[in-house]
């Protein structure tokens, strides 16, 4: 029987693509704003775009933080995705305006150092030591990026990119993973990536 995952639907931008790229990886995906649902799938997942702000308003409104953060205190998989992944930090610094995150994770999200931005297009990441997202993948292996910030935390589970400086590119601690790229739009990398996350569901 296939791992229920759902998308958490908080009103920030297009789930389809990350939809079906689940459901290739083997899940049983739902996109929905239900929390009900969200609190009771084998795998939640958190995405988003555009302004970190704009995204903990969103999750705010619908009282999401609550059950996402029940979900990693009791050891159930969560994945953040783009700025999905940087609100489960601790807070975002974006134009001079710093906003609370969910604080799943220490640190904090800020501008990337680099004179060209935003980061967009394919790097290469250096995995964290035995990975469970990057199982399988090659040394090199390429993701796609679409950002300006990036959270600053180091520390185990951290794998990291460079552009301009290195940055936090994905992170793994207990049940709870997060990815400034985007798996979905990676080819066969982020479809191997999402397998192995659904695998461990």
């Amino acid at each position: 029987m296939a791992p229920r995952v759902v998308i958490l639907d908080y009103g920030s931008g297009n789930m389809r693509s990350a939809e079906r790229a689940l459901a290739r990886a083997g899940g049983d995906v739902t996109v929905t704003p239900d929390l009900d649902a969200a609190a009771a799938a084998d795998g939640l997942v958190v995405p988003g775009v555009g302004a970190y702000a704009a995204c903990m308003a969103g999750v705010d409104a619908l009282g999401a933080g609550p059950v996402i953060a029940e979900r990693a205190a009791a050891g159930r998989p969560v994945l953040g995705i783009c700025v999905g992944a940087q609100i489960l930090f601790e807070y975002g610094d974006e134009h001079g305006t710093v906003t609370k995150g969910l604080g799943l994770f220490p640190g904090g999200v800020t501008r990337l150092p680099a004179k060209r931005l935003p980061h967009i297009g394919w790097n290469t990441v250096d995995p964290a030591p035995g990975s469970t997202l990057f199982a399988g993948l090659p040394p090199g292996t390429r993701f796609y990026f679409v950002h300006s910030y990036a959270a600053n935390t180091t520390g185990p589970g951290v794998t990291t990119c460079t552009h301009g400086a290195p940055f936090l590119a994905a992170i793994e601690r207990a049940a709870v993973s997060a990815c400034q790229f985007h798996p979905e739009k990676s080819g066969d990398a982020g479809a191997t990536l999402l397998r192995n996350w659904v695998g461990s569901l």
